[in-house]
Protein backbone atom coordinates (compact mmCIF):
# COMPACT_ATOMS: atom_id res chain seq x y z
CA UNK A 1 0.00 0.00 0.00
CA UNK A 2 1.20 3.50 -0.87
CA UNK A 3 0.11 6.31 1.46
CA UNK A 4 0.49 10.07 1.11
CA UNK A 5 0.56 11.85 4.47
CA UNK A 6 -0.31 15.55 4.39
CA UNK A 7 0.75 17.53 7.46
CA UNK A 8 2.09 21.04 7.87
CA UNK A 9 4.26 19.71 10.71
CA UNK A 10 6.79 16.90 10.45
CA UNK A 11 10.23 15.87 11.69
CA UNK A 12 12.40 17.50 13.03
CA UNK A 13 9.34 19.13 14.58
CA UNK A 14 8.09 16.91 17.38
CA UNK A 15 4.58 15.71 16.54
CA UNK A 16 2.76 12.42 16.80
CA UNK A 17 2.74 11.90 13.05
CA UNK A 18 6.51 11.19 13.08
CA UNK A 19 6.19 7.95 15.07
CA UNK A 20 3.16 6.85 13.04
CA UNK A 21 5.06 7.26 9.76
CA UNK A 22 8.06 5.41 11.13
CA UNK A 23 5.89 2.49 12.29
CA UNK A 24 4.01 2.30 8.97
CA UNK A 25 7.29 2.16 7.04
CA UNK A 26 8.52 -0.61 9.38
CA UNK A 27 5.42 -2.60 8.36
CA UNK A 28 6.29 -2.37 4.67
CA UNK A 29 3.98 0.50 3.72
CA UNK A 30 5.35 3.00 1.19
CA UNK A 31 4.88 6.42 2.79
CA UNK A 32 5.43 9.88 1.34
CA UNK A 33 4.85 13.10 3.27
CA UNK A 34 3.80 16.49 1.94
CA UNK A 35 4.80 19.07 4.53
CA UNK A 36 6.32 22.51 5.06
CA UNK A 37 9.69 23.71 6.26
CA UNK A 38 10.29 22.99 9.97
CA UNK A 39 9.91 26.12 12.11
CA UNK A 40 7.95 25.02 15.20
CA UNK A 41 8.17 26.06 18.01
CA UNK A 42 11.10 28.46 17.56
CA UNK A 43 9.28 30.41 14.84
CA UNK A 44 12.24 30.43 12.46
CA UNK A 45 13.26 27.94 9.79
CA UNK A 46 15.40 25.13 11.22
CA UNK A 47 19.09 24.87 10.24
CA UNK A 48 19.60 22.97 7.01
CA UNK A 49 16.37 24.24 5.46
CA UNK A 50 15.32 27.39 3.66
CA UNK A 51 11.92 29.08 3.67
CA UNK A 52 11.56 29.32 -0.12
CA UNK A 53 11.90 26.66 -2.75
CA UNK A 54 10.92 23.00 -2.61
CA UNK A 55 13.05 20.34 -0.95
CA UNK A 56 12.99 16.56 -0.90
CA UNK A 57 14.64 14.25 1.61
CA UNK A 58 14.49 10.74 3.00
CA UNK A 59 13.58 10.09 6.62
CA UNK A 60 13.41 6.60 8.15
CA UNK A 61 12.57 5.11 4.77
CA UNK A 62 9.87 7.65 3.89
CA UNK A 63 10.12 10.31 1.18
CA UNK A 64 9.48 13.84 2.47
CA UNK A 65 8.38 16.60 0.07
CA UNK A 66 8.69 20.09 1.56
CA UNK A 67 6.94 23.12 0.06
CA UNK A 68 7.82 26.78 0.75
CA UNK A 69 6.60 28.15 4.07
CA UNK A 70 6.50 31.57 5.70
CA UNK A 71 7.96 31.10 9.23
CA UNK A 72 5.50 31.64 12.07
CA UNK A 73 7.70 33.94 14.17
CA UNK A 74 7.09 34.52 17.87
CA UNK A 75 3.92 35.98 19.39
CA UNK A 76 2.73 37.48 16.11
CA UNK A 77 -0.81 36.68 14.96
CA UNK A 78 -0.12 38.20 11.56
CA UNK A 79 2.94 36.03 10.95
CA UNK A 80 1.08 32.98 12.22
CA UNK A 81 -1.75 33.66 9.76
CA UNK A 82 0.80 33.98 6.93
CA UNK A 83 2.38 30.74 8.08
CA UNK A 84 -0.91 28.85 7.76
CA UNK A 85 -1.93 30.50 4.50
CA UNK A 86 1.47 29.87 2.92
CA UNK A 87 1.18 26.14 3.54
CA UNK A 88 -2.31 26.05 2.03
CA UNK A 89 -1.20 28.05 -1.03
CA UNK A 90 2.08 26.25 -1.68
CA UNK A 91 0.54 22.90 -0.80
CA UNK A 92 -2.01 23.49 -3.55
CA UNK A 93 0.41 24.89 -6.14
CA UNK A 94 3.83 23.41 -5.40
CA UNK A 95 2.53 20.25 -3.73
CA UNK A 96 0.31 19.19 -6.61
CA UNK A 97 3.19 19.84 -9.04
CA UNK A 98 5.75 17.91 -6.97
CA UNK A 99 3.45 14.89 -6.73
CA UNK A 100 2.03 15.03 -10.26
CA UNK A 101 3.63 11.76 -11.42
CA UNK A 102 3.29 9.88 -8.14
CA UNK A 103 0.57 7.40 -7.35
CA UNK A 104 -1.01 6.56 -4.00
CA UNK A 105 -3.71 4.26 -2.69
CA UNK A 106 -5.02 6.68 -0.06
CA UNK A 107 -4.27 10.13 1.42
CA UNK A 108 -4.04 10.62 5.18
CA UNK A 109 -4.27 14.12 6.72
CA UNK A 110 -2.86 14.83 10.17
CA UNK A 111 -5.46 17.43 11.08
CA UNK A 112 -3.87 19.77 13.57
CA UNK A 113 -5.22 23.32 13.76
CA UNK A 114 -6.24 24.90 11.54
CA UNK A 115 -8.16 22.14 9.78
CA UNK A 116 -8.08 24.34 6.65
CA UNK A 117 -4.63 22.83 6.09
CA UNK A 118 -6.47 19.80 4.68
CA UNK A 119 -7.39 21.80 1.56
CA UNK A 120 -4.24 20.80 -0.42
CA UNK A 121 -4.95 17.14 0.37
CA UNK A 122 -8.50 17.44 -0.98
CA UNK A 123 -7.21 19.00 -4.20
CA UNK A 124 -4.52 16.35 -4.70
CA UNK A 125 -7.04 13.62 -3.90
CA UNK A 126 -9.40 15.07 -6.52
CA UNK A 127 -6.62 15.24 -9.12
CA UNK A 128 -5.60 11.64 -8.50
CA UNK A 129 -9.05 10.23 -7.80
CA UNK A 130 -8.00 8.97 -4.35
CA UNK A 131 -9.85 8.81 -1.07
CA UNK A 132 -9.09 11.04 1.93
CA UNK A 133 -8.90 10.25 5.65
CA UNK A 134 -8.58 13.19 8.07
CA UNK A 135 -7.50 12.72 11.68
CA UNK A 136 -9.24 15.61 13.47
CA UNK A 137 -7.17 16.89 16.40
CA UNK A 138 -9.12 20.11 17.19
CA UNK A 139 -12.68 21.31 16.75
CA UNK A 140 -13.13 24.00 14.13
CA UNK A 141 -14.33 26.72 13.91
CA UNK A 142 -14.72 26.58 17.72
CA UNK A 143 -10.95 26.83 18.20
CA UNK A 144 -10.91 30.26 16.55
CA UNK A 145 -13.01 31.91 19.24
CA UNK A 146 -11.75 29.75 22.12
CA UNK A 147 -8.14 30.84 21.62
CA UNK A 148 -9.17 34.47 21.17
CA UNK A 149 -7.74 34.83 17.67
CA UNK A 150 -11.09 35.61 16.03
CA UNK A 151 -14.31 36.91 17.56
CA UNK A 152 -16.01 38.24 14.42
CA UNK A 153 -19.18 36.23 13.80
CA UNK A 154 -19.05 36.67 10.03
CA UNK A 155 -15.50 35.27 9.82
CA UNK A 156 -16.35 32.36 12.10
CA UNK A 157 -19.43 31.59 9.98
CA UNK A 158 -17.36 31.65 6.79
CA UNK A 159 -14.78 29.32 8.31
CA UNK A 160 -17.59 26.98 9.39
CA UNK A 161 -18.70 26.68 5.76
CA UNK A 162 -15.15 25.82 4.66
CA UNK A 163 -14.87 23.21 7.42
CA UNK A 164 -18.19 21.71 6.30
CA UNK A 165 -16.81 21.48 2.76
CA UNK A 166 -13.62 19.77 3.98
CA UNK A 167 -15.43 17.23 6.15
CA UNK A 168 -18.08 16.43 3.54
CA UNK A 169 -15.48 15.81 0.85
CA UNK A 170 -13.54 13.39 3.06
CA UNK A 171 -14.13 9.63 3.05
CA UNK A 172 -13.47 9.04 6.76
CA UNK A 173 -13.03 11.36 9.73
CA UNK A 174 -11.04 10.07 12.69
CA UNK A 175 -11.53 12.01 15.95
CA UNK A 176 -9.08 12.03 18.87
CA UNK A 177 -11.83 12.40 21.51
CA UNK A 178 -15.22 10.71 21.75
CA UNK A 179 -16.68 14.11 22.57
CA UNK A 180 -15.69 15.27 19.08
CA UNK A 181 -18.07 12.83 17.39
CA UNK A 182 -21.28 14.84 17.82
CA UNK A 183 -20.01 18.31 16.74
CA UNK A 184 -18.04 16.87 13.81
CA UNK A 185 -21.00 14.80 12.69
CA UNK A 186 -23.21 17.90 12.78
CA UNK A 187 -20.98 19.47 10.10
CA UNK A 188 -20.81 16.35 7.91
CA UNK A 189 -23.76 14.02 8.62
CA UNK A 190 -22.99 11.68 5.71
CA UNK A 191 -19.25 11.24 6.33
CA UNK A 192 -18.25 8.19 8.44
CA UNK A 193 -16.64 9.05 11.78
CA UNK A 194 -14.51 6.82 14.00
CA UNK A 195 -12.86 7.38 17.38
CA UNK A 196 -9.09 7.15 17.05
CA UNK A 197 -7.13 8.46 20.06
CA UNK A 198 -3.58 9.74 20.29
CA UNK A 199 -0.72 7.76 21.73
CA UNK A 200 2.91 8.54 22.57
CA UNK A 201 6.28 6.97 21.93
CA UNK A 202 6.76 3.80 23.97
CA UNK A 203 9.84 5.36 25.60
CA UNK A 204 7.46 7.12 28.01
CA UNK A 205 6.36 3.73 29.38
CA UNK A 206 9.89 2.36 29.85
CA UNK A 207 12.62 3.31 32.34
CA UNK A 208 14.39 6.25 30.72
CA UNK A 209 17.67 5.45 28.99
CA UNK A 210 18.50 9.16 28.55
CA UNK A 211 20.29 11.01 31.31
CA UNK A 212 18.48 14.17 32.41
CA UNK A 213 20.12 17.25 33.88
CA UNK A 214 19.38 18.36 37.40
CA UNK A 215 16.39 20.70 37.56
CA UNK A 216 15.64 22.81 40.60
CA UNK A 217 12.49 21.62 42.36
CA UNK A 218 12.43 18.24 40.61
CA UNK A 219 15.24 16.45 42.41
CA UNK A 220 13.98 16.69 45.96
CA UNK A 221 10.82 17.24 47.97
CA UNK A 222 7.38 16.82 46.38
CA UNK A 223 7.41 17.98 42.76
CA UNK A 224 4.35 18.78 40.66
CA UNK A 225 5.50 18.93 37.05
CA UNK A 226 3.77 20.53 34.06
CA UNK A 227 5.29 19.76 30.64
CA UNK A 228 4.49 21.17 27.21
CA UNK A 229 3.23 24.34 25.60
CA UNK A 230 2.87 27.29 27.98
CA UNK A 231 0.14 29.31 26.30
CA UNK A 232 -3.27 30.88 26.67
CA UNK A 233 -5.13 27.61 26.19
CA UNK A 234 -3.27 26.07 29.13
CA UNK A 235 -4.57 28.68 31.63
CA UNK A 236 -1.19 28.72 33.37
CA UNK A 237 -2.42 31.52 35.64
CA UNK A 238 -3.92 28.75 37.76
CA UNK A 239 -0.45 27.28 38.35
CA UNK A 240 0.93 30.62 39.52
CA UNK A 241 -1.99 31.17 41.88
CA UNK A 242 -1.81 27.62 43.30
CA UNK A 243 1.94 28.02 43.86
CA UNK A 244 1.22 31.26 45.70
CA UNK A 245 -1.37 29.53 47.90
CA UNK A 246 1.11 26.76 48.75
CA UNK A 247 4.31 28.77 49.11
CA UNK A 248 4.45 28.14 52.86
CA UNK A 249 4.68 24.40 52.22
CA UNK A 250 8.39 24.36 51.57
CA UNK A 251 8.52 20.72 50.44
CA UNK A 252 6.09 21.29 47.55
CA UNK A 253 7.48 22.61 44.26
CA UNK A 254 5.86 23.36 40.91
CA UNK A 255 8.12 22.69 37.90
CA UNK A 256 6.98 23.97 34.50
CA UNK A 257 8.97 22.52 31.59
CA UNK A 258 8.49 23.94 28.12
CA UNK A 259 8.03 27.22 26.30
CA UNK A 260 5.24 29.30 24.82
CA UNK A 261 3.59 32.69 24.69
CA UNK A 262 2.84 32.76 28.45
CA UNK A 263 6.21 31.60 29.78
CA UNK A 264 7.71 35.07 30.11
CA UNK A 265 4.60 36.21 32.00
CA UNK A 266 4.98 33.26 34.40
CA UNK A 267 8.65 34.05 34.98
CA UNK A 268 7.82 37.69 35.78
CA UNK A 269 4.93 36.73 38.07
CA UNK A 270 7.06 34.22 39.97
CA UNK A 271 9.65 36.92 40.50
CA UNK A 272 7.09 39.57 41.46
CA UNK A 273 5.34 37.31 43.97
CA UNK A 274 8.53 35.84 45.36
CA UNK A 275 7.52 32.29 44.47
CA UNK A 276 10.58 30.22 45.24
CA UNK A 277 8.41 27.13 44.78
CA UNK A 278 7.72 27.81 41.09
CA UNK A 279 10.48 26.85 38.65
CA UNK A 280 10.54 27.46 34.88
CA UNK A 281 13.76 25.94 33.50
CA UNK A 282 12.65 26.17 29.85
CA UNK A 283 12.57 23.63 27.02
CA UNK A 284 14.52 20.38 26.84
CA UNK A 285 14.95 17.82 24.04
CA UNK A 286 11.95 15.52 23.71
CA UNK A 287 14.19 12.52 24.40
CA UNK A 288 14.58 13.76 27.98
CA UNK A 289 10.88 14.11 28.72
CA UNK A 290 10.22 10.49 29.80
CA UNK A 291 13.04 10.77 32.32
CA UNK A 292 11.77 14.07 33.68
CA UNK A 293 8.23 12.75 33.98
CA UNK A 294 9.35 9.63 35.77
CA UNK A 295 11.26 11.76 38.31
CA UNK A 296 8.23 13.90 39.22
CA UNK A 297 6.09 13.18 42.27
CA UNK A 298 2.99 14.17 40.29
CA UNK A 299 2.20 15.37 36.76
CA UNK A 300 -0.08 18.34 36.08
CA UNK A 301 -2.23 19.11 33.03
CA UNK A 302 -4.29 22.32 32.77
CA UNK A 303 -6.70 23.85 30.25
CA UNK A 304 -8.95 26.87 30.20
CA UNK A 305 -12.61 26.71 31.20
CA UNK A 306 -14.09 26.61 27.69
CA UNK A 307 -16.57 24.13 26.20
CA UNK A 308 -14.25 23.26 23.34
CA UNK A 309 -11.46 22.25 25.73
CA UNK A 310 -13.86 20.14 27.76
CA UNK A 311 -14.25 18.01 24.62
CA UNK A 312 -10.49 17.73 24.07
CA UNK A 313 -8.07 15.14 25.43
CA UNK A 314 -4.63 16.82 25.61
CA UNK A 315 -2.00 14.51 24.15
CA UNK A 316 0.13 14.94 27.26
CA UNK A 317 -2.40 12.87 29.23
CA UNK A 318 -1.35 9.76 27.30
CA UNK A 319 2.29 10.60 28.01
CA UNK A 320 1.53 11.09 31.69
CA UNK A 321 -0.34 7.78 31.89
CA UNK A 322 2.54 5.96 30.20
CA UNK A 323 5.08 7.54 32.57
CA UNK A 324 3.40 5.86 35.53
CA UNK A 325 3.15 8.87 37.84
CA UNK A 326 0.03 10.26 39.60
CA UNK A 327 -1.83 12.87 37.55
CA UNK A 328 -3.65 16.04 38.54
CA UNK A 329 -6.04 17.10 35.77
CA UNK A 330 -7.03 20.74 36.26
CA UNK A 331 -9.53 20.78 33.43
CA UNK A 332 -13.10 19.85 32.58
CA UNK A 333 -14.68 17.14 30.48
CA UNK A 334 -13.08 14.26 28.57
CA UNK A 335 -9.51 14.65 29.80
CA UNK A 336 -10.53 14.83 33.46
CA UNK A 337 -12.92 11.89 33.05
CA UNK A 338 -10.16 9.80 31.50
CA UNK A 339 -7.78 10.37 34.44
CA UNK A 340 -10.48 9.49 36.98
CA UNK A 341 -11.65 6.44 35.00
CA UNK A 342 -8.08 5.15 34.88
CA UNK A 343 -7.69 5.57 38.66
CA UNK A 344 -4.53 7.47 37.82
CA UNK A 345 -5.04 10.59 39.93
CA UNK A 346 -7.40 13.44 40.72
CA UNK A 347 -9.41 15.93 38.67
CA UNK A 348 -10.19 19.52 39.65
CA UNK A 349 -12.31 22.14 37.85
CA UNK A 350 -10.51 24.14 35.18
CA UNK A 351 -8.97 27.46 36.33
CA UNK A 352 -9.86 26.78 40.01
CA UNK A 353 -6.60 27.56 41.83
CA UNK A 354 -8.01 26.89 45.29
CA UNK A 355 -9.19 23.43 44.27
CA UNK A 356 -5.85 22.76 42.57
CA UNK A 357 -3.90 23.74 45.69
CA UNK A 358 -6.12 21.54 47.88
CA UNK A 359 -5.68 18.60 45.52
CA UNK A 360 -1.90 19.00 45.50
CA UNK A 361 -1.97 18.91 49.31
CA UNK A 362 -4.24 15.86 49.26
CA UNK A 363 -1.86 14.00 46.97
CA UNK A 364 1.15 15.15 48.99
CA UNK A 365 -0.34 13.68 52.18
CA UNK A 366 -0.99 10.27 50.63
CA UNK A 367 1.44 7.45 51.31
CA UNK A 368 4.10 6.72 48.67
CA UNK A 369 2.43 3.35 48.17
CA UNK A 370 -0.93 4.97 47.34
CA UNK A 371 0.70 7.37 44.88
CA UNK A 372 2.66 4.55 43.24
CA UNK A 373 -0.58 2.60 42.81
CA UNK A 374 -2.12 5.55 40.98
CA UNK A 375 0.87 5.62 38.67
CA UNK A 376 0.63 1.90 38.02
CA UNK A 377 -3.10 2.21 37.31
CA UNK A 378 -2.34 4.89 34.75
CA UNK A 379 0.32 2.84 32.99
CA UNK A 380 -1.98 -0.21 32.76
CA UNK A 381 -4.75 1.99 31.34
CA UNK A 382 -2.34 3.38 28.76
CA UNK A 383 -1.28 -0.09 27.67
CA UNK A 384 -4.90 -1.24 27.37
CA UNK A 385 -6.25 1.80 25.48
CA UNK A 386 -3.41 3.84 23.95
CA UNK A 387 -0.61 1.45 23.10
CA UNK A 388 1.22 2.81 20.05
CA UNK A 389 1.66 -0.44 18.15
CA UNK A 390 -1.98 -1.48 18.56
CA UNK A 391 -3.19 1.93 17.39
CA UNK A 392 -0.90 1.87 14.35
CA UNK A 393 -2.41 -1.47 13.33
CA UNK A 394 -5.87 0.04 13.76
CA UNK A 395 -4.94 3.00 11.55
CA UNK A 396 -3.56 0.73 8.85
CA UNK A 397 -6.88 -1.11 8.91
CA UNK A 398 -8.72 2.15 8.26
CA UNK A 399 -6.33 3.07 5.44
CA UNK A 400 -6.76 -0.30 3.75
CA UNK A 401 -10.53 -0.27 4.17
CA UNK A 402 -10.94 3.19 2.67
CA UNK A 403 -8.46 2.62 -0.16
CA UNK A 404 -10.29 -0.57 -1.17
CA UNK A 405 -13.68 1.20 -1.02
CA UNK A 406 -14.99 -1.16 1.61
CA UNK A 407 -17.41 -0.10 4.27
CA UNK A 408 -15.62 1.52 7.21
CA UNK A 409 -16.53 -0.04 10.53
CA UNK A 410 -16.44 2.17 13.62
Amino acid sequence: MRVLVVSQYFWPENFRINAIVESMVARGIEVEILTGKPNYPEGKISPGYRAWGCQQEQWQGATVHRVPLFPRGRNSRFRLMLNYLSFIFFGLVSGSWLLRKRQYDVIFVYGLSPILLAIPALFIGWLKGKKIIIWVQDLWPESLSATGYVQNGFIIGAVRQVVCFIYRHSDLLLVQSRAFEKPVSALAPSTPIAYYPNSVDDSFARPSAVETPQVEGLDGGFSVMFAGNIGAAQAVEVIVEAASLLKEHVAIHFVVLGDGSSREWMVNEARRLGLGNLHLPGRFPVEMMPGFMQKASALLVTLTDRLIFAATVPNKIQAYLAAGRPIIACLNGEGANLVVEAGAGFATPAEDAQALAETVLQLYKLSPEARNQMGENGRKYYQAHFDHERLVEELIGYLQSVSQSKEVLE
